[in-house]
C-alpha cells in the first residue's frame, strides 16, 4: 500500500488551489492576458496585414491568372463555354490568384504578429493545433487555451463547498 495525504479545502481556498494548480501548457497564449500587447497595437498589425497581403499579394496574382487566362482563351488554347464565355474561367482564375495571394502572406504577418509580442500569428490559435477548435475546445478555465475564467466556471468554484486535493 501507498500511503497519501489528502487534504480537503473549502470555500475560496479551494478556488484558489484550482486556479493556481491548474497545469500550464505551452500552447496558444490569448493575446487579451498579456498586459504588454496593446489590442490597439494588434488591431493595426492586423489591418496592415489584411491590406498589404491585398495590394501585394492576392490582386496582383489574381489579376496575373485572369490575365494569362485570358490569353489562354484568346488563342485558342482553352476553349470558351458555349453557355458562359470566357467568365466562368476568367472568375475562377481570378478567385485562386486572389488565394494563392492571401496564402503567400502569411509568414509575412506572423512575423509581424510576432514583433509585436504575439507568438505565432494568425493561424496559430487553439484552432490551429487540429483536434477540437474554438469554442468547442474544453481545455482548461473558459473552454479554450486561454486563461480567463468564464462566469459559468466562476460559479462552479464557488458552489463547491469542498475539494479533494491529493498530495
Amino acid at each position: 500500500m501507498s500511503s497519501e495525504t489528502i487534504t480537503v479545502k473549502t470555500g475560496e481556498a479551494a478556488a484558489a488551489v484550482d486556479i493556481v494548480a491548474a497545469p500550464k501548457k505551452a500552447e496558444w497564449k490569448c493575446p487579451l492576458s498579456d498586459h504588454h500587447v496593446h489590442r490597439e497595437d494588434v488591431r493595426k498589425v492586423w489591418k496592415e496585414c489584411q491590406e498589404e497581403s491585398f495590394w501585394y499579394r492576392a490582386l496582383p496574382l489574381s489579376m496575373g491568372s485572369m490575365a494569362v487566362t485570358g490569353g489562354l482563351i484568346y488563342n485558342g488554347v482553352w476553349q470558351t463555354s458555349k453557355r458562359f464565355g470566357p467568365f466562368p474561367k476568367l472568375l475562377v482564375a481570378g478567385i485562386l490568384g486572389f488565394a494563392v495571394g492571401k496564402a503567400s502572406y502569411v509568414s509575412t504577418c506572423r512575423n509581424k504578429f510576432q514583433e509585436v509580442g504575439i507568438e505565432g500569428g494568425p493561424g496559430s490559435g487553439p484552432w490551429a493545433k487540429g483536434g477540437s477548435f474554438g469554442p468547442f475546445n474544453k481545455s482548461g478555465h473558459g473552454h479554450r487555451s486561454c486563461h480567463h475564467v468564464c462566469e459559468e466556471c466562476k460559479k462552479k468554484a464557488q458552489d463547491t463547498p469542498a475539494e479533494q486535493v491529493k498530495s
